[in-house]
């Protein structure tokens, strides 16, 4: 009996994490990188550097993998249809993975099936986005190309038209939203299988850092039960409709009147998954991967009472392997994880993870961790 092979398109730290997951199943991966640099590329054997854009290129990656999946959102929808074309299992599949690629869309389509999200539309030009504002509640307006943008990249939150001309310097569509007056981000995410099999795990808190995740705290502290419910079973109805296959995080408002809105979606492992790995029984990983292949999924429940991730940002310091004997020391169930990835000042470079029964014990072994690991923190 042959084991399936996995095709990732894709080099960084979310494949590194995937193939690893993979590893005690003995499925077999193959990986589309841009650089033999690239996180992946470091620790799996069978490594193809190309181009993702280039369809020829794909379409000879894809020559002997059983099934294709990806660490980013980028790849042409036309691509993935060709490759679909030619037999290949894409998963998730074009006509899922275009709500991630293109914000208007998934907007359209959220909007469509009933999901609540912040007021919004398409503008064209700053004295759209002063009309867009006129409609509403007034300035501030949060402009965002509908394409390309992550970690705060490609989002604009503008006071006045005067403000609005950068966005549109893209050359891509942008789409203006209401500024939500909101008391904390939150993230479901949640597995789907090409049968229709899905699993939901906890509902987590997200705090950013200047555009970029900092901390997730599983399950959100003090969420009202119904409310963390309803948003399972939003991502859960999103996963649905739009047929998604593998992993999907649903980032969510929490407004102030008590509701919860959709921000964006990410069809691929996530950082607000992260936790999982060593505070879930089955990780958002593991899951993907049996997804992909439509194996019957993993239990997604938590392993402890709280988990916590915090990120490990480059600073100045580029030596963190010597921080290890600090961290480890001072705390042995602490989980680091890193990426091989070259030091660069507020580049994702890894994460920690720890866990317990007080969550303010775990936030400040996780916080101490990655501040140490920075170099921010030095005792």
């Amino acid at each position: 009996m042959t084991f399936p092979v996995v095709g990732m398109v894709g080099g960084g730290q979310l494949a590194r994490m995937t193939h690893e997951a993979g590893i005690p199943l003995g499925i077999r991966f193959k990986l589309l990188s841009d650089t033999p640099q690239d996180s992946a590329a470091q620790v799996v054997s069978d490594v193809v550097i190309g181009d993702y854009r280039d369809l020829e290129t794909l379409r000879a990656f894809a020559r002997g993998c059983d099934v294709i999946t990806f660490d980013h959102e980028h790849v042409p929808t036309e691509h993935l249809r060709a490759l679909e074309a030619d037999g290949i299992p894409v998963r998730p599949g074009p006509d899922a993975l275009v709500h991630a690629q293109d914000k208007g869309v998934m907007r359209a389509k959220l909007t469509e099936i009933g999901v609540p999200c912040p007021r919004h539309r398409i503008v064209t030009d700053p004295a759209d986005v002063a009309a867009f504002a006129a409609e509403g509640t007034g300035f501030p307006v949060v402009l965002k190309t509908v394409r390309g943008g992550y970690d705060g990249k490609g989002v604009w939150v503008v006071d006045g038209p005067e403000d609005a001309e950068d966005p549109f310097r893209a050359g891509v569509p942008v789409l203006a939203e209401e500024k939500v007056d909101y008391v904390r981000e939150l993230a479901a995410n949640v597995v789907r299988s090409p049968h229709g099999q899905a699993v939901a795990y906890p509902v987590v808190e997200s705090q950013q850092v200047n555009g970029v995740c900092d901390t997730v705290i599983a399950p959100a502290p003090g969420l009202d039960e119904e409310l963390a419910l309803k948003a399972e079973e939003m991502a859960l109805t999103i996963a649905k409709e739009l047929g998604v296959v593998g992993h999907l995080a649903v980032e969510l408002f929490q407004t102030r009147d008590g509701r919860i809105l959709v921000n964006e979606l990410a069809m691929r492992p996530h950082n607000s998954g992260h936790w999982t790995q060593d505070g879930a029984i089955t990780s958002q990983f593991a899951n993907h991967v049996r997804a992909v292949l439509d194996l019957p999924l993993g239990d997604p429940r938590p392993r402890a009472k709280w988990t916590v991730m915090v990120n490990v940002l480059g600073g100045d310091y580029p030596d963190m392997y010597s921080a290890y004997l600090h961290c480890m020391a001072r705390d042995p169930q602490l989980k680091i994880h890193m990426y091989g990835k070259d030091v660069k000042p507020g580049r994702k470079v890894g994460h920690v993870n720890t866990y317990g029964n007080d969550l303010d014990d775990a936030l400040d072994r996780a916080r101490h961790a990655a501040g140490y690991l920075r170099g921010t923190i030095t005792e």
